[in-house]
């Protein structure tokens, strides 16, 4: 495997790195084999409130504050794993609560590094787009907010497959206002 070379990931991270590869793999053979919701076929009638849930997978890529500018993946290697619930209150709507643990690798070690918890409002702008504001208060003593822009990439009859764009914003915990451009995708059911 590729990831096997790289200097930082010692043998504990291989077996990370494939079972995430073997997980993207999976989603990936999931969206390929999975039937479209036919335009012929009527979809049943929605009623609200409407419950769903995700999971999914976030790498944040670069951060910029005024101590600098730092990239995942250049010396470590940070991922997040969200999971949420979304209450739709309408169709057009909604409140989500989404709790994310990080893992941080870096010189031979994982740990986790953080624990966000990141509630907001949906707001369906349609074509498959859904745009969050979300408050967030993480472990690690910095708060903020993230803007979030969501696109639906494959609806199917009980789930979506999603790409999204966060832009976290952190005050406090002795450190200067950051702005972090991530991605994240993930499976919505």
């Amino acid at each position: 495997m590729l990831l096997e070379h790289v200097s930082f990931i010692q043998l504990p991270y291989v077996t990370f790195f494939k079972f995430l590869f073997r997980f993207l793999l999976l989603s990936v053979w999931g969206l390929l084999l999975t039937p479209n919701v036919s335009q012929a076929q009527a979809p049943p009638p929605v009623t609200y409130p409407k419950v769903a849930g995700y999971v999914g997978i976030i790498h944040p890529l670069v951060t910029f504050s005024n101590e600098g500018t730092s990239t995942n993946f250049d010396g470590y290697y940070v991922v997040g794993m969200p999971t949420g619930i979304n209450i739709w209150k309408s169709a057009k709507i909604g409140f989500s609560a989404e709790f994310v643990p990080f893992v941080r690798a870096e010189n031979g070690t994982s740990r986790m590094s953080n624990f966000l918890f990141h509630p907001g409002v949906l707001v369906a702008l349609g074509h498959g787009f859904t745009f969050a504001g979300r408050a967030a208060f993480e472990t690690s003593g910095r708060y903020g907010f993230t803007p979030v822009l969501n696109y639906a990439v494959k609806k199917n009859a009980n789930s979506n497959y999603f790409v999204a764009v966060p832009l976290p914003v952190r005050f406090g915990n002795d450190h200067p206002t950051s702005l972090t451009i991530g991605f994240q995708f993930g499976l919505a059911f």
